[in-house]
């Protein structure tokens, strides 16, 4: 660039000077030049571009006397010179504004004397009408630059002048410089840009040092690793981070990779945006180098690694460190102990903490809290406890977050009784109960569960004013999940009056009891209110809208909302996908579920195992086991794994339609995969071979049962004693049943039923009369197919007219007998010769609204009707 002093309007002579310093140099004082508006007031013409403050004390604050450091007369125009060597005629040219080309000249008379050089700066500077310029001052720092006693006197004026605002931008400022080395024979030292660019760092304008710093990188001129770390501190607390990869890289591509301190700057501008990798890459780099590292450093990145959290790597460089030499932190050690105990390595957190203290490092409640939260995690309740018990002894006074950890670790671990004596140790040692204690203790009492607990709990947090919406939600879902509607809405009405806006989250809980309770009409009533108040539903409403229709049996209402979300344009998730598969299935559209799954497949959605276990257990709830199959073999080519749940529901299907070859290969197949039949699977198969009366191979599975470690529950007993009922070998469905109470398992309404037909069978009526009895002690009310066997056994054993209380007991309970009961009856009386007690039963039948069957019109038409078939059986095919 060229230099505005050399381009302005000056006298072919003064440019001459420019050009050739020495003759300035060579005369006493400054010349007399006597050609026309040299010495005169400059005017804008020959002022360079740059001069833009007519008061030197804007960017110089400091007032210097007259006299200050000035040798000889106070009048003297020229400091250092006496008033007899001067001219009269010149001195009174002196009054005159001095130009910027005398100030340059007189101050190159003093190249060789920087400290004079500086006193004839201090001096014109507060001259009438004396405007400095940017040249001016450069030539000052050049001169100043030549003697190591003015080093500091050049960063002072440096930093005064960079802390105004008036001068020139940081690139014109670099330019004046190096042009002005070359112009007047100044040896560039590079100090002065060094000393410039911190200045511009320390004036804080952050911009113009960044430009400074590219222009000397763009003149090869390599800044001062202290400085570049000065910029990059203040770039990284400006989070200007990717200004500080920038410069740095620059440096680095002029195999300039700075110093210990560089390294703890770039690892903070790392972290600044969460780049670990990044820490540890550029660290990894840095000691392959063999660049000086200290025990900072390792600190920096060691905090790094550990809040990824990589504890592995913590621990390996933690004893790097000590291999050096250096005794790490309190704080690194806390670092990596809170690693190991957050990724369940207790060992070596707990050997870190002895190691800590061994080394003179205090414990903490940091550690304290991550060690809690470490024993907890693993379920290790009591030394989580003890090492509280520890602190306590200690000394160590424990905060309101070493509380927070112990109440909630208590919850979910179950022990709300500890929870709550630590809430009130909590309190009493002064310490105010937060919102988060608060609903900790409450989840937990609801887990537990013990309401009047919690119900005290939140009322005393609103009493207080600690309760917040999360507390009001806390309660609302426990509520709506029990079905309790009613204390859910008197509490939504009490969070409304206390000023409590419901949030979107609030509204889900109570659209999902009302979905659980069956009550779609509130749930939609609650769903506009959601559209009237502003708020916008989210995929969880819609989703429990959705299963609620489905399960409802509405699936055009589901269908309807699954359309609404899509013209809103809301995402659908795993569950809401699951729910729409599922609820077709659960209605008996299994064929509509598998086209839908398509649908989802081209829209993104990965299924389960579960969204295909829906669809194979609806084909076979349907009766269609091939299509069944066909899913299931379209699940494994999908590259899904059948679990013990798709394999159950194969080996029920197939046991349904007789397909029993299908169902042994699906259990070796089960087997051969490594997966263990669960008691579903077996129950499917031993009610199987039950049915098919096949009881030699049901006992060999019951056996393998046992032998897998599993507990046959009721359907399994009740299969094998209705087997061997169906063979009519009452001693042994007899035997199964003592076994049964031998082991505990509870008898059902299937389990008497089918006793009491054993019973009756057997002719065995006070048996039968006590089985019933017992029934009815433990609270089993009797369905029709259990009073159609009382009054099939009475009738066949004659017992007409105890047959006909059972009717009356049905009347008294407001049970409608079903239509094979009547036929039964009726039966009865015919065999009796009874031809109008027959008939009346009939009509009775009729007037209840019953319809009569095939059976009725062999009874009365054809007298075709056997008594002695099951009952059981007939009702139960």
């Amino acid at each position: 660039m060229r230099s505005p002093i050399i381009s302005s309007v000056f006298s072919p002579i003064l440019r001459l000077s420019f050009t050739n310093p020495k003759c300035l140099c060579s005369l006493s004082i400054p010349p007399a030049i006597s050609e026309p508006g040299i010495l005169e007031k400059p005017t804008s013409k020959v002022l360079p571009h740059f001069l833009d403050d007519p008061n030197p004390k804007t960017n110089f604050p400091e007032k210097t006397s007259p006299e200050s450091g000035f040798p000889g007369n106070s009048s003297s125009a020229y400091p250092g010179y006496s008033q007899d060597t001067v001219p009269t005629s010149q001195i009174h040219e002196e009054t005159a504004p001095l130009s910027q080309s005398h100030v340059i000249d007189a101050l190159l008379c003093h190249v060789n004397d920087p400290k004079s050089a500086l006193k004839y700066f201090k001096w014109v500077e507060k001259q009438r009408g004396f405007i400095r310029g940017v040249d001016v001052f450069c030539v000052l720092l050049h001169i100043l630059m030549r003697s190591p006693e003015t080093y500091v006197d050049a960063q002072k004026l440096i930093n005064r002048y960079v802390s105004g605002d008036s001068g020139p931008c940081s690139a014109v400022f670099f330019d004046r410089l190096i042009n002005g080395a070359k112009r007047f024979d100044f040896e560039l030292d590079h100090r002065v840009l060094n000393y410039l660019l911190n200045g511009y760092i320390r004036a804080g304008r952050i911009e113009n040092a960044i430009d400074f710093f590219n222009s000397m990188i763009c003149e090869d001129v390599i800044p001062w690793v202290p400085c570049m770390n000065i910029l990059l501190t203040d770039l990284v607390r400006r989070n200007m981070i990717d200004e500080v990869r920038d410069l740095y890289n620059k440096m680095v591509l002029r195999g300039v990779y700075g110093d210990r301190y560089t390294v703890h700057v770039m690892c903070r501008a790392f972290l600044k945006e969460d780049r670990v990798e990044d820490v540890e890459e550029y660290f990894r780099e840095t000691k392959e180098r063999g660049d000086e590292l200290d025990a900072g450093a390792y600190s920096i990145v060691i905090q790094a690694v550990c809040k990824k959290p990589n504890s592995n790597l913590g621990i390996q460089l933690l004893k790097e460190m000590k291999e050096r030499g250096w005794v790490p932190s309190e704080g690194t050690f806390t670092c990596v102990i809170v690693a190991c105990a957050a990724q369940g390595n207790m060992v070596e957190a707990l050997r870190l903490k002895d190691e800590m203290i061994n080394c003179g490092k205090p414990m903490n409640l940091v550690v304290v809290k991550s060690l809690m939260k470490g024993y907890f995690a693993q379920g290790n309740f009591d030394s989580a406890l003890n090492l509280f018990d520890k602190i306590t002894e200690d000394g160590l006074v424990p905060n309101k977050v070493t509380y927070s950890v112990l109440i909630e670790g208590c919850c979910n671990s179950g022990n709300v009784e500890k929870a709550s004596e630590l809430y009130t140790q909590m309190k009493l040692s002064g310490i105010l109960p937060s919102a988060f204690n608060v609903n900790s203790l409450l989840q937990g009492y609801l887990k537990a569960p013990l309401w009047e607990e919690a119900s005290k709990l939140f009322d005393e947090a609103v009493d207080c004013g600690v309760a917040n919406l999360f507390t009001y939600n806390i309660m609302l879902s426990w509520l709506c999940k029990g079905g309790k509607m009613d204390e859910a809405r008197s509490l939504w009405n009490n969070m409304v009056n206390r000023g409590m806006v419901p949030s979107l989250v609030s509204y889900n809980h109570m659209i999902l009891g009302y979905c659980r309770k069956g009550n779609m009409d509130m749930a939609s009533s609650v769903f506009s209110d959601i559209l009237e108040r502003g708020l916008k539903p989210n995929v969880v409403t819609y989703s429990i809208l959705i299963d609620g229709n489905f399960k409802k049996g509405d699936s055009e209402k589901a269908l309807d909302l699954y359309d609404q979300m899509l013209s809103l344009d809301i995402a659908l998730n795993d569950f809401t996908y699951n729910t729409i598969v599922n609820g077709l299935c659960k209605v008996h559209q299994t064929s509509g579920a598998r086209n839908m799954l398509k649908k989802f497949l081209e829209k993104g959605f990965i299924p389960s195992c579960m969204t295909y276990n829906s669809i194979v257990d609806g084909f076979i709830k349907e009766g269609n086991i091939n299509s069944a199959l066909a899913v299931y073999r379209e699940m494994c080519e999908f590259g899904i794994s059948p679990n013990v749940v798709t394999y159950t529901s194969l080996i029920n299907g197939s046991c349904r339609s007789d397909n029993f070859d299908l169902a042994l290969k699906m259990r070796n197949e089960m087997k051969d995969k490594g997966l263990e039949l669960d008691v579903t699977a077996y129950s499917a198969l031993i009610d199987g071979f039950c049915k098919r009366r096949e009881m030699e191979t049901a006992q060999d599975l019951f056996f393998e049962l046992l032998e897998v470690g599993l507990s046959p529950n009721t359907f399994v007993y009740n299969s094998m004693i209705s087997g061997f009922r169906d063979l009519n070998n009452m001693e042994a469905a007899l035997v199964w049943h003592k076994k049964m109470i031998n082991d505990g398992v509870p008898c059902d309404l299937q389990t008497y039923t089918t006793l009491i037909d054993v019973m009756l069978k057997d002719g065995k009526l006070v048996f039968a009369s006590d089985l019933y009895m017992e029934m009815l002690s433990k609270g089993i009310v009797p369905d029709n197919v259990t009073l159609h066997v009382l009054v099939n056994g009475l009738c066949n054993k004659g017992q007409l007219e105890n047959a006909r209380k059972i009717l009356e007991e049905m009347d008294m309970k407001n049970m409608t007998p079903s239509v094979i009961i009547y036929n039964t009856l009726i039966a009865g009386y015919f065999k009796e010769g009874n031809m109008k007690e027959a008939s009346r039963l009939h009509d009775e039948m009729l007037d209840r609204g019953l319809v009569r069957d095939d059976k009725t019109y062999d009874l009365l038409v054809k007298g075709k009707f056997k008594g002695n078939q099951s009952p059981v059986k007939a009702s139960h095919g």
